[in-house]
């Protein structure tokens, strides 16, 4: 019974407190994949053109640890400066952004965004398949 309740608290809490519809589960594994190919979003959208994130790069300092790489439909690909591809570790591991702290985080899912394969990280739906039917049922009746 005490499962239980913990189980409904953590779940309200992931909901309405920290506004979350994922779990998320897991640890880094150091393959670096998540700082070799990154999409920037900015103000919603994917910074798509190197102008935009010049100036980006004046307003923030996590942009200037970037470094453009590629371009597709997506917009501009980049990669980390900091991370050490021997050693598989990031150089400023401790001083870190706050962006970087918290990844992954499920904006991915929201943006389509894909993690790589060999992420040791994965999200979970908070609610479950029946229980989302079961709140459309309830709102069609």
């Amino acid at each position: 019974m005490f499962l239980n309740i913990a189980m409904i608290l953590k779940k309200l809490f992931y909901k309405y407190i920290l506004r979350k519809n994922y779990y998320r589960y897991g640890s880094c594994k150091r393959c670096g994949d998540c700082c070799s190919k990154i999409y920037v979003c900015h103000q919603k959208s994917m910074i798509n053109d190197i102008k935009e994130f010049e100036k980006l790069k004046k307003l923030h300092p996590f942009y200037t640890y970037l470094e453009v790489i590629d371009k597709d439909s997506n917009g501009l690909v980049f990669k980390c400066r900091n991370f050490d591809k021997e050693n598989h570790i990031c150089k400023i591991h401790k001083l870190r952004p706050g962006i970087c702290r918290r990844y992954p985080d499920e904006i991915i899912l929201k943006m389509k965004g894909v993690m790589s394969e060999n992420c040791g990280f994965y999200f979970k739906p908070i609610d479950t398949f029946e229980e989302i039917l079961n709140k459309t049922k309830k709102k069609l009746i």
